[in-house]
């Protein structure tokens, strides 16, 4: 008797005893286990406090535009869960999401995961079956200590950065502006955004240039 999304996402609530637990290790695990600890197309990942959604989607608009092939990853939902996992042909469908489901599960044995992290393996086991040829990844928690962060990414881009998650990264932005920074796999270029209440003149605001010309690339302040 097949199981369905409902009682699927009811079941991984409570594999764990905590919402969040720190540290990749276990999930590194699975996901070699699974044969998604890495991506085969390239990957783009958005992090920051404020302004990812934004990012994302925007992102994503220009990429199908130019004819690509887009598979995306956020959250959380508004209605759906399946609103958080986007495939080249739209959102994923409830059948794929259990089929993937089933193959954590399978790849997990008793190594216990959180839901974030459950479903996160998950999307990136559909994104490497799914033909796409870019994958755009919402990162949460500081970027580092994130279960996106398995993924090196090809293009990291960090928005505003604020105090959030204060009981995990501190009360300052500083912490966080470390954590942020650990969403750039290898040696990836970065693009990153103002900091949330930057002075207007200040480091943080600058914009970049176009080379050879005196026009912003990309207008931050906004």
């Amino acid at each position: 008797m097949s199981v369905g999304l409902d009682a699927w996402l009811a079941r991984i609530e409570k594999l764990h005893p905590s919402e969040i637990e720190l540290g990749l290790e276990r999930v590194r695990r699975v996901a070699e286990a699974l044969g998604a600890a890495s991506l085969p197309m390239p990957v783009i990942t958005v992090a920051g406090t404020n302004g990812k959604g934004s990012v994302v989607a925007l992102t994503r608009a220009l990429a199908t535009a130019a004819g690509r092939r887009v598979c995306v990853y956020t959250s959380p939902h508004l209605q759906r869960f399946n609103e958080r996992i986007t495939l080249p042909d739209g959102p994923v469908s409830d059948d794929a999401l259990c089929a993937a489901f089933e193959q954590v599960d399978a790849a997990r044995g008793d190594t216990a995961l959180t839901y974030f992290e459950f479903t996160t393996l998950a999307a990136l086991w559909l994104f490497r079956h799914s033909g796409a040829d870019l994958a755009i990844l919402e990162v949460g928690l500081g970027g580092r200590l994130d279960a996106v962060n398995l993924i090196d990414a090809d293009v990291a881009v960090v928005t505003s950065v604020g105090l959030d998650h204060t009981d995990w990264l501190g009360e300052t932005r500083h912490r966080p502006g470390r954590a942020g920074p650990g969403v750039r796999g290898g040696r990836c270029p970065g693009q990153p955004g103002r900091r949330t209440g930057a002075p207007g003149g200040g480091a943080a605001a600058r914009r970049p240039r176009v080379p050879g010309g005196g026009r912003p690339a990309v207008d931050r302040r906004r």
